[in-house]
C-alpha cells in the first residue's frame, strides 16, 4: 500500500471526518501536519492566528456552529496553555471540540524538554474542568484510531472538548494506514416509561416551567421543542447564553434566565411547583447561585433531561431524571399527548407578559441610550445574524434587550461563553464570518476587546467581516461594579487606560469610528453593513451606566447606606 508521513494521514483523517477548517497557530512541532494541511488547501482551510488563545475561542465557536468538534492545532507548552481558555470554554459550554498539540520528540520526553509539558496532567478529566479526554498518538498508524475516538468522544454524551498530544517524531514517520469513516453521533432516546411519568408530573402542575439550553441542539430538536410547548401551552426560559434555543418573538417565551435576569422571572422561576430542565446542566449563572433551584434538592419538582448519564443527579437529585440527546428528547416530547385544556395557561401568559415587560429600559444618564442602540440592531441586523460576546456587563445589553429567532428558524445565532471568559466575543465573531458567511456582530468592553483585538490581523488575512461595537468606559465595568457593592469607593485596579480603539482597528485593517451620541450610531451601522471590510464601532459610554438597571453611583450609595 501507499505510504504517506504521519501529518499528511493526520490531516486525511480530519477531512475523513468532514472537517473543513482548522484554527490555529503554526509551530514547529507539528511541521508535517502544516505540510499535509498545505497538500489539502482546496479541502481544508488553516485560518493562521495571532494567538492560542483566539485560535481556541474560535474552534469553541465554529463546534457552537456546526455541532461537530471545531478543530485548534497548536504547539507544545505555551502553546497548550494559551489554548487552554478555549479548551475550559469548551468545557463548561458544552460545545465539541478537538484540540491537536504538537509535542516534543518521543527520545526527549520525561526529561523537561524544551516547552515540555504533561499534557494527561494539565488537561486530564481529573482537572474536572478541561479536557474530556486526553490522549498521545505514539504509533502513525493508529492515528486514524484516535481521530475517530477524538471525534466520538467530542460529540457524544454531554459534548466537549478532547486533546490529542502528537510528538513531533510521531507525525514525520511513514504510515500506510487509512482514515476511519465519519463518526456521527450516537443519539441516546427517552424511556417510555419516564415519559409517561413525565406526564403524570405535568398533568399534577399548577405552574410548569421549561428551561431549554445546553449543547447538541439542532434546527430540528429547536422545532420539536417548540411544538412540544405549544401543545401543552408550557412557558419556556432559556438557560444562560443559551437564548437561541427557543424563539424569543413567541408568545410562549418567558426570557433569559442567566446572569441579571428579570425579578419577575426570578420570582417565577422560584414559584414554579414544576421544573423541565431541557438539556442545561443547571450551572450556578442559571440557578442563581443555587438559589433559585438549590442543591441538592430543589424545592420545585425537578424533571432533568440531559445528554450525559454522568451529569444527571450529579449537582441536583431529580423527581425525573431521563438520559438522553436534544434531538431525541424533543422529538419524544412533540408527540407526548397533551389534555384539551391545561391550568396554567393565565401563568404562561403571565410569563410572556413579564418578558415583554423587560424589554421595557430603565431612564439612565449620559448621551449614549443603550436600548435604543440594541433596537437599532434589531432592526438592521438579519434575522439570520450572529451575535457573539465575551465577558462583562456590557453583554447584558444584548441579553436583555435583543430578541434571537435563533435556531427554530434554521440557524444558531449567538455565540457566548458560559464559562464567563473575557476575550471570547472577537475571535468568535471571526470564527463566525469564515464559518458561515452569515453576517457577524460582536458586541465588546474595552477590557474584554484587548484580550484578543489580535485576532482582527487574522480576520483581514482570512477575508472575514465582522462588525464589533466596543462599548469604552475605561474601566473593567463588571470588577467595578462588584467592588462598589461590596467595598464601596475603594476603587482598585478596575480602572484602564485605553487606546484609540478605532485607530487601532483602522492598524489592523478593519474601518474604525467612534461615537459619542446616540444618534451617530444608525449611519454608521448601515455603512458597516455596506461595506466589505469589518467595522468597529467605539461606543463612549458614561462609566456611571455600568448595568442595564442601575447606575455605579446607585450602587455605591446602596452599599454605604448598608454600612459597607
Amino acid at each position: 500500500m501507499t505510504q504517506q508521513l504521519a501529518g499528511h494521514l493526520l490531516v486525511d483523517c480530519l477531512l475523513a471526518q468532514g472537517v473543513t477548517h482548522a484554527f490555529g497557530v503554526p509551530g514547529e512541532s507539528y511541521l508535517a501536519a502544516l505540510d499535509g494541511l498545505h497538500a489539502r488547501q482546496d479541502r481544508i482551510r488553516f485560518i493562521t492566528c495571532r494567538q492560542e488563545g483566539g485560535a481556541a475561542f474560535m474552534a469553541e465557536a465554529h463546534g457552537k456552529l456546526t455541532g461537530r468538534p471545531g478543530v485548534c492545532m497548536v504547539t507544545r507548552g505555551p502553546g497548550a496553555t494559551n489554548a487552554s481558555i478555549g479548551v475550559h470554554t469548551a468545557f463548561q459550554d458544552s460545545t465539541p471540540m478537538v484540540l491537536l498539540v504538537g509535542d516534543v520528540a518521543s527520545d526527549c520526553r520525561d526529561r523537561e524538554a524544551f516547552q515540555e509539558v504533561d499534557y494527561s496532567s494539565f488537561f486530564g478529566p481529573s482537572t474536572k474542568g478541561f479536557a474530556k479526554r486526553v490522549e498521545r498518538i505514539d504509533d502513525a498508524d493508529r492515528i486514524p484510531e484516535y481521530v475517530a475516538r477524538a471525534f466520538a468522544t467530542a460529540m457524544n454524551g454531554r459534548p466537549g472538548p478532547v486533546v490529542l498530544v502528537l510528538p513531533e517524531d510521531m507525525l514525520t514517520r511513514m504510515s500506510s494506514a487509512q482514515p476511519l469513516p465519519r463518526v456521527e453521533p450516537v443519539q441516546a432516546w427517552s424511556d417510555p416509561g419516564a415519559l409517561r411519568t413525565l406526564r403524570e408530573l405535568l398533568l399534577k402542575s399548577k405552574q410548569p416551567l421549561v428551561i431549554a439550553g445546553g449543547g447538541g441542539w439542532t434546527p430540528q430538536s429547536a422545532q420539536a421543542l417548540q411544538r412540544f410547548a405549544e401543545n401543552w401551552k408550557l412557558p419556556v426560559g432559556n438557560a444562560f447564553r443559551f437564548q437561541d434555543t427557543f424563539d424569543n418573538h413567541h408568545p410562549l417565551y418567558a426570557g433569559d434566565v442567566g446572569i441579571g435576569l428579570s425579578p419577575k422571572l426570578a420570582a417565577r422561576v422560584k414559584a414554579s411547583d414544576l421544573i423541565i430542565a431541557i438539556g442545561p446542566r443547571l450551572g450556578e449563572m442559571t440557578t442563581g447561585n443555587y438559589t433559585l433551584i438549590e442543591a441538592p434538592r430543589p424545592k420545585q419538582k425537578l424533571v432533568h433531561i440531559h445528554a450525559s448519564a454522568e451529569e444527571l443527579n450529579r449537582v441536583f437529585q431529580a423527581d425525573l431524571a431521563i438520559n438522553a440527546t436534544m434531538n431525541a428528547a424533543a422529538r419524544s416530547l412533540e408527540v407526548l399527548s397533551a389534555p384539551v385544556s391545561v391550568p396554567w395557561e393565565a401563568w404562561t401568559a403571565e410569563a410572556n407578559a413579564d418578558y415583554l415587560a423587560n424589554l421595557e429600559p430603565q431612564a439612565l444618564p449620559g448621551d449614549i441610550d443603550m436600548p435604543a442602540i440594541v433596537g437599532l440592531l434589531q432592526k438592521h441586523l438579519p434575522p439570520d445574524a450572529v451575535l457573539t460576546n465575551g465577558a462583562g456587563n456590557f453583554a447584558s445589553w444584548v441579553h436583555r434587550f435583543f430578541k434571537h429567532h435563533g435556531l427554530v428558524k434554521g440557524h444558531k445565532t449567538q455565540l457566548a461563553p458560559t464559562v464567563g471568559a473575557m476575550g471570547y466575543g472577537v475571535p468568535a465573531g471571526i470564527a463566525a464570518a469564515i464559518t458561515t458567511g452569515r453576517v457577524a456582530f460582536t458586541i465588546a468592553g474595552d477590557g474584554d476587546f484587548l484580550m484578543n483585538g489580535q485576532e482582527l490581523a487574522t480576520a483581514v488575512q482570512h477575508g472575514a467581516k465582522s462588525i464589533i461595537v466596543l462599548l469604552n468606559n475605561g474601566m473593567y465595568g463588571t470588577i467595578r461594579m462588584h467592588q462598589e457593592k461590596t467595598y464601596p469607593q475603594h476603587e482598585s485596579g478596575s480602572r484602564l487606560n485605553n487606546p484609540d480603539f478605532a485607530a487601532l482597528a483602522r492598524a489592523y485593517g478593519y474601518a474604525g469610528v467612534r461615537i459619542t451620541r446616540t444618534d451617530g450610531f444608525e449611519v454608521e451601522l448601515l455603512a458597516a453593513l455596506a461595506r466589505p471590510e469589518g467595522t468597529l464601532i467605539e461606543v463612549m459610554l458614561d462609566p456611571e451606566v455600568i448595568t442595564t438597571r442601575a447606575t455605579l453611583s446607585s450602587i455605591t450609595q446602596a452599599a454605604l447606606q448598608q454600612g459597607l
